[in-house]
């Protein structure tokens, strides 16, 4: 048997990296009549015929997976943001911040676009909260080593509102990929997005990162329910406050006594991080967290 991971997934068919090349192969039967069927991003086993065509016999235990895009096994969620055509509302990286904590992925903050603004805001928020960020420029070039350095070794998945460059950076990063790009709409502030599949595509160092139409298009299903109760330990700015308040049940919202709040109020905790908070916990409580109104 060979190990490998699977890069990209057609049609019934499976493209999996072993060994130095792409396997073609197929999933025994039993994986679709049990209904785990392998996903882009598995450590898979595949017995080889005589021809080369492999089939997938083993699918290695999973660190975590996502139903919508269908990927598994990522290490890091990275969020591109941009100040400019188009802006990025903050609130979409916190509530992102909480699939990757929910999923136990690291974030990392790429403002792009910092040829044409710097996004200090989006910076200070963001740094401030205790994420790593990074500014790049996908036109120049500038920081995408940085960023490359944040993910080598890792299995990364790139997010964020259509537009703000997630191609772009990705072909900065690969330019053997030649992945297609969109311009975008001056009228909206949007871009088409032009990602159809979950595709890996690898770089020196065992570096993997997926371009995948769910997470560039924020409509991401994770396999539970984020419970309200459970939000406060996904920011990670709380966690100096917690277990401080008056009382033990405090949700963090207006009850007295509340030690997250005397932050917030103190400016320990960031304004706008807070106000994502009440949002998402709102969300939670009617069990509609994933709901971006």
């Amino acid at each position: 048997m060979v190990e490998g991971i699977i890069v990209k997934a057609l049609s019934g068919f499976y493209y999996v990296a072993a060994e130095g090349k792409i396997i073609d192969c197929k999933a025994r039967g039993r994986f679709r009549l049990d209904g785990s069927s392998p996903l882009v991003g598995d450590r898979v086993k595949c017995s080889l015929d005589a021809q080369g065509k492999g089939r997938i016999d083993v699918v290695e235990e999973r660190k975590n997976f996502f139903i919508r895009p269908a990927v598994a096994n990522i290490d890091t969620l990275v969020f591109i943001a941009a100040n400019v055509n188009p802006v990025t509302d903050p609130f979409l990286v916190d509530r992102f911040s909480v699939i990757a904590a929910e999923a136990g992925c690291e974030l990392v903050v790429c403002v792009n676009k910092t040829d044409l603004d710097p996004g200090d805001a989006l910076y200070e928020i963001f740094t401030k909260a205790g994420f790593p960020v990074v500014r790049t420029s996908a036109e120049t070039g500038a920081g995408v080593g940085e960023l490359l350095s944040r993910l080598r070794g890792k299995v990364s998945a790139f997010s964020g509102n259509s537009g703000v460059g997630k191609s772009s950076i990705l072909n900065a990063l690969l330019p053997e990929a030649h992945i297609k790009t969109a311009e975008v709409s001056d009228k909206l502030g949007r871009g088409k997005h032009t990602t159809r599949h979950v595709e890996l595509y690898r770089l020196p160092g065992d570096t993997y990162i997926a371009d995948t139409p769910g997470f560039a298009s924020l409509d991401v299903t994770m396999t539970n329910v984020i419970l309200k109760e459970q939000l406060q330990y996904d920011f990670p700015e709380f966690a100096p406050c917690l277990g401080r308040c008056r009382f033990p049940d405090c949700a963090h919202l207006k009850e007295p006594g509340c030690a997250v709040t005397a932050a917030v109020e103190a400016g320990e905790i960031g304004q706008t991080r807070y106000r994502s908070y009440v949002r998402l916990y709102e969300l939670s409580a009617q069990h509609k967290f994933w709901e971006y109104k």
